[in-house]
């Protein structure tokens, strides 16, 4: 069964609260967090400072989605504040492979990203030191998007090098995920689905449980 990260994009900030506590009584192990800074996605969304926060008031998993050029620095501060795991995508980095030894010095988890137009060679030498890999099932940036189908391909080449040279990653997607688009996810090798819309206009609890429920077919 898949690990479920609700996706705080969607959530409602003047309940923010109630909404973790909904999700930390169901089977969700993660929160998924997006940091974008207008630069590498148009849109400008969270921060270190709410990542502390949240580490302040629960014990999930901070899944952190850091979607910014330079992410360096960003990286720094997202780890010292609380932060599990910390993805970004390669690209916006000038030294992604110290990137991923930064991060793992700092004591966390390190994952990259990848887009729907980045292919997975340009970046297959980074795969053997990640902890997971993020397909984008949409462009990254913007919440409530439609899943692109073409992106199980990419998924199931994921899952072909992970277990062709027995790798360690967890494969995460992101990006019009539901019971239905999470299936395919699932049947093509991914473990951990990100929700954000599905999670928060269906009743939180019910959408964790269908989504934590599915099965590779």
């Amino acid at each position: 069964m898949p690990v479920v990260a609700p996706s705080l994009l969607s959530a409602d900030l003047f309940q923010l609260g109630n909404q973790i506590e909904q999700i930390a009584a169901t089977t969700a192990e993660y929160l998924h967090v997006d940091i974008m800074d207008g630069h590498y996605v148009p849109n400008i969304n969270f921060g270190d400072k709410i990542v502390g926060e949240l580490r302040q008031h629960t014990e999930l998993t901070l899944d952190c989605h850091i979607m910014v050029d330079q992410p360096e620095q960003v990286i720094h501060d997202v780890a010292v504040a609380g932060g599990d795991i910390l993805t970004f995508h390669p690209e916006t980095s000038d030294h992604p492979y110290r990137q991923i030894q930064e991060i793992h010095r700092l004591g966390k988890k390190a994952g990259i990203a990848f887009d729907p137009g980045t292919a997975i060679s340009t970046y297959a030498d980074l795969l053997p030191i990640v902890d997971q890999v993020l397909v984008m099932t949409v462009s990254p940036g913007f919440g409530g998007q439609k899943f692109l189908p073409e992106m199980l391909n990419k998924i199931a080449q994921v899952k072909r090098i992970q277990q062709a040279n027995q790798y360690q990653f967890d494969i995460e997607v992101d990006g019009g995920i539901n019971d239905q688009t999470g299936q395919q996810c699932v049947n093509a090798g991914a473990n951990v689905l990100v929700a954000g819309s599905y999670v928060f206009k269906n009743g939180i609890t019910p959408a964790i449980m269908a989504l934590s429920q599915l099965q590779q077919e």
